[in-house]
Order: structure tokens, then sequence, then C-alpha cells
């Protein structure tokens, strides 16, 4: 399959159609995504396209759900028009991502952009979007300075690292009020702006709430050793190891721990790799109790049935449960679809209103939030985030209290 495009369900057999994107004769929207399908981040955007293709699958059909567009068949507000899906593949390139919008806007005439997993490609790539007025939804990017650059074309749903990082420290300040000794961190975090953002995120935290931090180790990405890091760590010997690291850095990470002997007492990672199963499949059995942040809780479904019937049509394509990264995904296409619904446009100005026009109330997504709102920056601030435990091969929610299935094991086995 070529890996640049992807037509989804009944779209598929439709042919490329030369009229402009604002045109609606042809019945079909449009909407381009970029992401690393190929290389070191390949399966995350395989991942990636599973979770466009559950939510299209939902918004093209008919379906008994309460969710944006689900009953009925595709967009009303355009004739019932149908969504197509183009993806193009970033290589984890900043330019390269760069280069591939330019193209999906010009070439392929999508009226929106959704991307990109990393956030130093959803720079550019967002960058492109604002020059050609296309609205650009970040499904999953978390650096908090994306949506800091005056923007008026920028939309994410989900939160960002420093409201992620605020939960790990409300969860540290009510461990210590239950007597758990925490005073120490070590903060390990790559040196791309997911990494350096989420590293002073946390330093900040930790200044204003009384945490010492005895290593704050920033290491090159995708290095080919994290020995002399590794020692440094083993050395501070912190209450909390707080990595911010990608899928084959994670791994390394946990595989040079357990070469040089060092257990540390906890670790409650900054997503990234550390909601990736290949990370579990490489090392799980020595991550028992780990702690991770997210988006996404599939103790939900006990609450939301119809959160669990999505996770298994997820499944049912990807072999995988939803986690903190597609679950993300799959509502960020639900928002912008709900949007271009609204607008009955695929006018990039038009949708872009009908964007900052965004009100669903939380109960309407699979996610844990109060609602999808965006701000005048085109950040939606009621994404609440849990904490996840990582106990017998599952994550449980273990914070907020008021989504908690779980008390926290404390320290790791």
């Amino acid at each position: 399959m070529d890996r640049r495009t992807l037509l989804l369900g009944g779209t598929a057999a439709l042919a490329a159609s030369t009229l402009p994107v604002s045109a609606q004769n042809d019945g079909e929207i449009r909407i381009g995504f970029t992401y690393p399908l190929s290389g070191a981040n390949a399966q995350t955007g395989v991942d990636a396209q599973r979770a466009f293709e559950t939510a299209a699958e939902i918004i093209n059909n008919d379906y008994d759900f309460d969710l944006p567009l689900a009953k009925g068949v595709g967009l009303p507000g355009l004739g019932g028009a149908k969504l197509r899906m183009i993806f193009a593949d970033h290589q984890s390139d900043p330019q390269k991502g760069r280069a591939e919008a330019e193209r999906l806007i010009t070439q392929d005439n999508v009226c929106a952009v959704i991307g990109t997993y990393q956030s130093a490609v959803a720079v550019t790539v967002s960058q492109i979007c604002e020059r050609y007025q296309i609205p650009f939804v970040s499904a999953e990017n978390s650096s908090p300075n994306l949506h800091r650059r005056g923007l008026k074309y920028f939309f994410r749903p989900a939160p960002h690292d420093e409201m992620y990082s605020a939960a790990m420290f409300d969860f540290f300040d009510a461990m210590r009020k239950k007597g758990t000794k925490i005073e120490t961190l070590s903060l390990f975090h790559e040196d791309t702006i997911f990494g350096t953002d989420s590293g002073n995120a946390q330093a900040k935290l930790a200044a204003e709430r009384g945490y010492r931090i005895v290593a704050d180790i920033k290491y090159r990405s995708n290095t080919p050793s994290l020995s002399a890091e590794v020692q440094q760590l083993k050395s501070a010997n912190a209450d909390v190891l707080m990595p911010s690291s990608y899928t084959t850095d994670g791994i390394l990470l946990i595989k040079t721990m357990a070469e040089l002997g060092y257990r540390a007492n906890a670790i409650v990672a900054q997503d990234g790799g550390f909601s990736d199963k290949a990370l579990y499949d490489a090392v799980g059995d020595k991550l028992e109790n780990l702690i991770s942040r997210s988006t996404f809780s599939l103790d939900l479904a006990t609450k939301r049935p119809m959160v669990g019937t999505i996770n298994a049509m997820f499944k049912q394509k990807s072999g995988k449960d939803f986690n903190d990264l597609t679950s993300r995904e799959f509502v960020a296409l639900l928002v912008l679809a709900d949007a271009i619904n609204r607008a009955k446009s695929t006018d990039g100005p038009k949708i872009r209103d009908a964007l900052a026009a965004t009100d669903i109330p939380g109960e309407q997504t699979i996610m844990p939030w109060r609602r999808i709102k965006f701000d005048e920056t085109g950040q939606n601030n009621d994404a609440d985030p849990v904490l996840l435990q990582y106990v017998g091969g599952k994550f449980v929610t273990i914070s907020p209290p008021q989504a908690a299935i779980a008390e926290a094991v404390w320290p790791m086995k």
C-alpha cells in the first residue's frame, strides 16, 4: 500500500477530483493527515491511521452513539458528504512535514490538516496551514508553546504538558499528605521541543511546590547510548524518575537501567513512548507499577458503555486498545468533522470560525473531560488529565480521585 495516501471506507472508489476543495458536488470532504509512517516511529503513525479510520467509520455511517455525527450518514450540513482521508509521511522530519503539509493543501485540496505526533513537526506544519488559512488540529502534540504563537488556525482539543505536569504534582502533593516520602526528583528528557518543554514545565512546578531536583538530564533524541545518563540517574537516586521520551529512547532507557543495576523508586512518565504497546512488549517486565499521565482511561467504560464498544471497534482494526495517543487522535477527527458540518462549508476561514465556536460536553466524547471548548489561542483548557499505573500487564486509573478506580502502588516493585 502507498503509505502517503489512504482512502477510507466507501470513499475509496471515488476518483480524485480536480475541482477546488470548496466545491461540494464530488460528495466527499478531503482531510489531510501527516504522521511518521516510516522510520523508528512508523508504528505510531500506523496506529494513528487506525484511530482515524475508526472515527471516520462512525462519521460516515449510522451508529447509535452519543457522539458528534454518529447518528446518520456523513455530514448533514453538507448534504451527507463523507470524509476522505489523505495521509502523508513526514518521516519525523519537521522540514518534510512542512513540504507534505503544503502538498496536501495545494495538490490534494484538503480543507484541514490533522497531525503530527511530534511537537517539532507540528511547529512547521501549523505554520504552513496558517499561511494558507487552513485549520490545523493538533491531535496529540503536547508542547505548551504550540498554542502561544499567535496563530489563528491552530486548535488543540487535548491537554499540553503544563496541564499534564500539574496533574502529576497534584498527585505527588496528595501522596505526601498521606505520609509518602516524595522529596527529590530526577528529570530526564530528550532535546526536541517535546522534551525541552516538558522538562521546563516540571522544573517550574517543582520549584513552586517544594520538590528538589537532584538531576535534570537532557539527552540527544534517538541516541545510540544512554549509559552515561543512566549512571547520573543512578547516582542521584531520586524518589521519582520523570522521563519525557519517545518509544525507542524509552526502551533504551529501561534496558540501560537494567544493565547498570539502577532500579528507580518510582517512575512517573510524561507519556510519549510510555503509552506505546511496543515499549511494554519490549521491556514491560521491568515496568510493573510505572505511572504515566494520560488523557484517556479505558476504565471509563464502566460508566459509559459506549467507550468500551468504540474501543472494541478500534481493537478490531489495530489489535490494540485505545491508548493516550490513539484516543486523542480519534477525538480530534470528531471535533474537526463537527466543525466542518456546522460551517456547512469546506472553506478554511469558515471551518476556523466553527472550530472557535466548538462547545462539546465531555459526556459526548470517549474522554474523562469536562468539555471541548477552545480559548482565543486555540487551546482546550477543560481537558482533564488522568494518571494511570501499569499493574499486571494493564493500566488502571489512580488519579484524580473522581476518576480513580484503584489506589496507587508505591514504590515500584
